[in-house]
């Protein structure tokens, strides 16, 4: 570990300081990988599928695209800063926006990964609730958003293809060489949008990291305590604005329960942590103008409060 005590900092402060450190350098490789990887594999599939299939598959004017939309985002095990880049790719090939919004929300939430872990650590009924609830929210705001006529929301600067990237892939070669330029197509998309987004995420990997690094867990069992009557509003406040996959909290919920945080608290806590934070709005506000971020952090607080409370009623 590095000595920081020549700086003046408490052994304390010297701990959370170094874990703000290796959590930016762990996410700074790990979103960087992701994002090359998920924009590089995303711009070869919108290559080889026609627009139209996609559009066919993900279209916002049939109750069918929000359902398949909400199973790619179960399937996709996504946190919600990774989900960006397949965000991006979805509104290149002009999907519709209410299932892609869908998506949106659903990722983080519905993953497989999160799944897997409800089932042993809260059990099958507080599970099936939950995966309920984000499913039915998550297909009900992508349908009013797209009804409310939100995609007027789009940076559609963002969505513009590379003109060396088109020219190529129009470019008259022969079967071996388009199958090449393919992959250099998807690669001239896939870095500028790399290089254009890479201040926003550093920014944002910053922020996520600082927040990891100096709010103790602690914190959350004194103010979402269940004697305290807004303790649900609180824990999703509280979620919102840090970084924190829900895999990573759901082992922590056993000893929330045991500090006398109510399940409900603790549910807020989860739905507002893994479906939004303060580094994916950061991401978020390089495609959406400020109403869609807006909507965006109303579903996903409203979805929190209506969960958290319903769970007290339920299980409490």
């Amino acid at each position: 570990m590095i000595d920081l005590s020549s700086l003046g900092l408490t052994s304390d402060m010297q701990a959370m300081l170094m874990d703000s450190l290796y959590m930016f350098i762990n996410l700074f490789v790990e979103l960087t990988i992701l994002f090359l990887a998920i924009s590089y594999l995303v711009s070869v599939i919108n290559q080889k599928l026609p627009a139209d299939k996609i559009q066919a598959l993900l279209g916002g004017k049939k109750g069918r695209g929000y359902i398949t939309a909400a199973g790619l985002g179960a399937i996709t095990p996504f946190c919600s800063c990774s989900t960006i880049p397949m965000l991006i790719g979805l509104l290149k090939a002009r999907a519709g926006f209410g299932p892609t919004i869908t998506f949106l929300f659903t990722s983080p939430l519905l993953n497989p990964i999160v799944i897997a872990l409800f089932v042993p650590i809260l059990g099958f009924k507080i599970t099936l609730l939950y995966a309920s609830l984000a499913l039915v929210v998550s297909v009900l705001a992508g349908v009013l958003l797209q009804s409310l006529g939100f995609d007027r929301f789009i940076k559609q600067e963002m969505l513009l293809p590379s003109t060396k990237a088109s020219s190529c892939a129009g470019s008259d070669y022969s079967a071996s060489t388009k199958k090449t330029s393919i992959w250099q197509t998807a690669w001239k998309e896939t870095w500028p949008l790399f290089l254009s987004m890479l201040p926003y995420m550093i920014i944002a990997m910053m922020i996520g990291s600082l927040v990891h690094g100096f709010v103790p867990a602690e914190f959350f069992s004194q103010v979402a305590n269940a004697d305290n009557p807004a303790a649900v509003p609180t824990a999703a406040l509280i979620g919102i604005p840090l970084y924190i996959r829900v895999s990573t909290l759901l082992p922590l919920v056993g000893s929330f329960l045991a500090k006398g945080v109510s399940i409900g608290a603790v549910m807020a806590l989860v739905i507002g942590s893994g479906g939004a934070s303060l580094p994916e709005l950061i991401l978020l506000k390089r495609l959406f103008h400020w109403p869609m971020l807006v909507a965006f952090l109303m579903v996903i607080f409203s979805m929190a409060v209506f969960a958290g409370f319903t769970f007290n009623i339920l299980f409490a």
